[in-house]
């Protein structure tokens, strides 16, 4: 299994404040003989729906010293978990957290605006400090 994020233990707190039960820690997925790790997975009751939401959660710190870099890498890990969890008829919605200074560096950007604009990705933003969600960019 791979080594946890930095930021691991503080998304998992701000979600299960958020309400979410985690459901897996990592969420495995296999496909054909490679088995990938997505960081988590969660679930939680909607009651005007009568059901559950399943969600699948990829964290990133962006620590290194190339921004761009860390956007190129979780992006292509995105869209591989992406497309697999979409191949396998998957119920769970993939999102990538990312801690809030990330989001004013690179999604407040002409480059991340893009990715925003063009629906590429899924976006939870969190705030380290505090260990809570600071916006959901379905």
């Amino acid at each position: 299994m791979p080594a946890k994020d930095v930021y691991h233990n503080v998304v998992r707190t701000a979600l299960e404040k958020d309400g979410w039960l985690i459901t897996d820690d990592p969420f495995k997925l296999k496909c054909g003989t490679k088995d990938l790790y997505i960081d988590l997975g969660a679930q939680k009751l909607i009651a005007a729906e009568k059901g559950q939401q399943k969600i699948a959660v990829e964290i990133k710190s962006f620590l290194s010293p190339s921004p761009v870099t860390d956007l190129e890498n979780a992006l292509g890990q995105f869209i591989l978990y992406y497309d697999i969890l979409e191949e396998q008829g998957s119920d769970r919605i993939l999102y990538l957290a990312i801690p809030q200074r990330t989001y004013t560096e690179i999604f407040t950007e002409p480059i991340g605006k893009i990715l925003l604009k063009k629906n590429r990705l899924r976006l939870l933003i969190f705030d380290q400090k505090q260990e809570g969600i600071v916006q959901w960019i379905p």
